[in-house]
């Protein structure tokens, strides 16, 4: 065989497809397969969460969300007075497992939130902003409804099965394929959360008309919060982003009220003494 010095042809060992083209096939498999993953845990959850018991819940996340998590060193006078407009509301729900508490952070944005063990936590942005007991009444019934779906589980439930089955499937560490898989993996949950929000609406609607025969104050609520911001923008664009539009949440409002019979007009009743310690 006669020996050839000559170069190999410069196509061999070279891909065909564009680099480029390749990475997009790499990130884009990659969201693929958060989405799936997001999708099944989300799901898997789903079943779970209702059967755990509220005795192994409330044992496992006592003390995780205590008075240390908040801003104030001194427990805050206004407590008080929304633990018992909280008893009120959850008394409308005689078959509830829960023992709830209340917590004040502070936090300018107004939320309100429902952690695992029955402690509703509200900010003190969401206090200065309601304008009538109705309103604050109603947010309170809405994380109930939370608690009543066990929605507060699946919430954490799914951040946690999320992130471990997003490295099960080896996506560590950083780069833009794990940031559009993370952000993949966030839009598959948002479905379920929207949802969620709005059958705690449902719920919180229903205590809202046991406890003072009319349903005002609910929509006033949401009028309210558009005037702090809007998506994409200033505080509440992380609220946006899982929450349905305000707009859409008044119209389902509307609509169960008028299914169930419960007058949307009523008396406002004044806040309880919840003005900014000083």
């Amino acid at each position: 065989m006669k020996f050839d010095p000559s170069l190999p042809e410069d196509g061999i060992n070279v891909s065909r497809t564009h680099p480029l083209r390749e990475a997009l096939l790499l990130v884009g498999g990659v969201a693929a397969i958060a989405l799936a993953v997001a999708a099944v845990a989300a799901v898997s959850v789903d079943l779970v969460a209702p059967h755990i018991p509220i005795e192994l819940e409330v044992r496992l996340f006592s003390g995780w969300f205590d008075r240390a998590v908040e801003a104030d060193a001194a427990v805050d006078p206004r407590e008080q007075s929304l633990a018992e407009l909280l008893g009120r509301m959850a008394g409308h729900w005689p078959e509830s497992p829960y023992a709830f508490e209340i917590a004040i952070w502070d936090v300018p944005e107004p939320n309100a939130v429902a952690l695992p063990g029955g402690v509703i936590a509200v900010t003190h942005g969401l206090l200065e902003n309601v304008e009538s007991e109705n309103e604050l009444a109603f947010v309170l019934g809405h994380e109930l409804g939370h608690f009543r779906h066990r929605d507060h589980l699946r919430g954490l439930g799914r951040g946690v099965a999320f992130s471990l089955l997003l490295v099960a499937v080896g996506v560590g560490g950083g780069g833009s394929a794990v940031e559009l898989a993370s952000l993949a993996g966030e839009f598959a949950q948002r479905g379920f959360d929207r949802e969620q929000e709005i059958e705690a609406d449902r719920f919180g609607l229903a205590l809202l008309a046991a406890e003072y025969g009319h349903v005002a104050g609910a929509e006033a609520f949401f009028e309210h919060l558009p005037e702090l911001g809007g998506p994409g923008e200033g505080a509440l664009a992380s609220y946006f982003s899982t929450h349905p539009l305000h707009a859409d949440r008044i119209q389902a409002l509307q609509a169960t009220a008028r299914e169930m019979g419960w007058a949307l007009r009523g008396e406002h009743r004044p806040l309880p003494a919840l003005s900014t310690p000083r």
